[in-house]
């Protein structure tokens, strides 16, 4: 996998807001796909292990069966610094690395973190979407922005979150008495496409299986399990 856009990610904090400006006038929320036409999965999660690097895994699943058939991983250690909002800028680096250590390009990427749920639109699923060109998700455990109401307590229930005066996301239950996960679309796809694929990517478990999965793969290998390569599982 290859950029479609370049910019440097060790930048400025003034220059991370104008590259920020400029990614958000190129998100799309066109789905260019037919529901059918998707086969294979990504979910995109990065952890910190005890060096402070960021540890960026993502794991390929092949759609309906959400067999894991692909895992790669990249490592960076972050220059930007932690500011709210610019996660990409220190995340990006890793996944980037990540990336192109997959040997298939998945047709949906869900990202743990934000899509155009963000204060300036360009959440690290937005960012890495227009960065690459991909169809991509934000599944968060908790809103960055906007005000919303609590859905019904039964899966399947969403309310829409709202930030100035658009719909930018929902809260989504997933299973049943469980706390929702807030979806917002990333690039290349609408609203309500990302809340139908989060939910039936949702089997059992409060997390949709792509970013569950690279969340617990993220875990494991900001342990020590780290490998320079992609592991390939049956593909």
């Amino acid at each position: 996998m290859e950029r479609q856009y370049p910019h440097p990610f060790e930048v400025t904090l003034e220059e991370a807001l104008r590259i920020q400006e400029d990614i958000r006038q190129k998100v799309s929320l066109e789905f260019p796909l037919k529901d059918e036409a998707v086969t294979l999965l990504a979910g995109v999660d990065v952890a910190y292990n005890a060096l402070g690097q960021a540890v960026a895994v993502v794991v390929v699943l092949r759609w309906p069966s959400l067999e894991v058939v692909e895992v790669a991983s990249g490592v960076h250690k972050p220059s930007f610094p932690y500011v709210p909002g610019f996660l990409s800028f220190r995340e990006g680096p890793a996944i980037e690395e990540a990336f192109r250590r997959l040997s298939v390009v998945p047709h949906l990427f869900f990202f743990d973190g934000q899509g155009i749920a963000h204060p300036r639109g360009v959440g690290i699923a937005s960012h890495l979407g227009v960065l690459f060109g991909l169809v991509s998700i934000g599944v968060a455990k908790k809103p960055l922005v906007g005000h919303f109401q609590e859905p019904g307590e039964k899966r399947g229930s969403f309310s829409f979150v709202e930030y100035r005066g658009k719909r930018v996301g929902v809260v989504l239950r997933t299973k049943d008495c469980t706390q929702p996960v807030f979806v917002s679309p990333g690039n290349r796809i609408d609203l309500e496409k990302a809340r139908e694929w989060a939910l039936k990517t949702a089997r059992g478990f409060r997390l949709p299986e792509p970013v569950r999965l690279a969340h617990i793969f993220s875990e494991r290998l900001k342990g020590g399990e780290h490998s320079d390569r992609s592991e390939s599982l049956g593909l």
